[in-house]
């Protein structure tokens, strides 16, 4: 009796945890009728919204696997003083509110801040927010992939001939290519949803500066169904995302790596 008394505890326990994560998603495809949300996306303000998110998230995207990579790959492949200090400042910005994100870029990028431009609330502001707050994220699953390449076949490579370079794009990147896709992935997430250091940092300008975090916030007051639409469409996205983290994590290395060895050895 007791045992299905504490069995019956828990799958309530389960039920209550699963209901209280679905049903705030499912409440925003229920509260409209599809087709009035499909409405609601041809507006002005949803499709300058999106066209800015999905620039904005794209570019920033672009830097972070352009520098992003390189630091990661130099960080999980040299054991140096400072090592540990230096993987911490990467996942600050983790953990910092993004208010805090957005005022301390204003502070560096502000025309009274450290570097005095002009860049706040302009769309390369919310490139940079986009970048600041999401590049952690990329950087952290890098730093873990690249240390999972087994340095045996680095080193073979490097033995029979290959140089850093050659070695770096034909073994260590495809080996490590899964974890690297599913950082960036994440990473693109967390950047398309950013709020609190774009509004800050960028502002909120219509067709300039305004993404779909933020036109969310401002259509709230005004036409809940818009933002509702908003909603749906980021959550159609973020599970896109989700669901090719979870395909990226399932493929194995690529066969290229070994073909690439043998070729050499022989």
């Amino acid at each position: 009796m007791k045992r299905l008394l504490l069995r019956a505890v828990v799958f309530a326990a389960a039920a209550a945890a699963l209901a209280f994560l679905v049903l705030p998603v499912a409440a925003i495809f229920l509260r409209v009728p599809p087709g009035k949300l499909l409405h609601q996306l041809s507006s002005p303000v949803v499709t300058d919204a999106l066209i800015v998110s999905a620039k904005t998230s794209v570019i920033a995207q672009v830097l972070i696997l352009l520098f992003g990579t390189p630091l990661a790959y130099l960080v999980a492949s040299r054991r140096f003083r400072g090592r540990a200090l230096v993987v911490t400042l990467v996942e600050l910005p983790l953990v910092l509110p993004p208010a805090v994100a957005g005022i301390g870029l204003l502070a560096l990028f502000g025309r009274a801040g450290l570097l005095g431009t002009s860049i706040p609330f302009t769309q390369t502001a919310v490139v940079l927010a986009v970048a600041f707050v999401s590049s952690p994220l990329y950087i952290r699953q890098a730093i873990a992939a690249f240390e999972a390449v087994d340095p045996n076949l680095t080193a073979a490579s490097r033995t029979l001939g290959a140089g850093e370079g050659r070695t770096f794009f034909r073994v260590v990147l495809p080996l490590a290519r899964g974890g690297l896709a599913a950082g960036e992935a994440l990473a693109f997430a967390r950047g398309l949803g950013e709020f609190g250091a774009t509004i800050m940092f960028a502002g909120s300008l219509q067709g300039v500066t305004q993404t779909l975090p933020l036109a969310i916030y401002s259509a709230f007051s005004l036409n809940f169904d818009t933002a509702l639409a908003m909603g749906a469409l980021l959550v159609i996205v973020s599970a896109a995302l989700l669901i090719v983290l979870k395909l990226v994590l399932t493929w194995q290395p690529s066969r290229r790596t070994s073909s690439f060895l043998s070729a050499r050895s022989s």
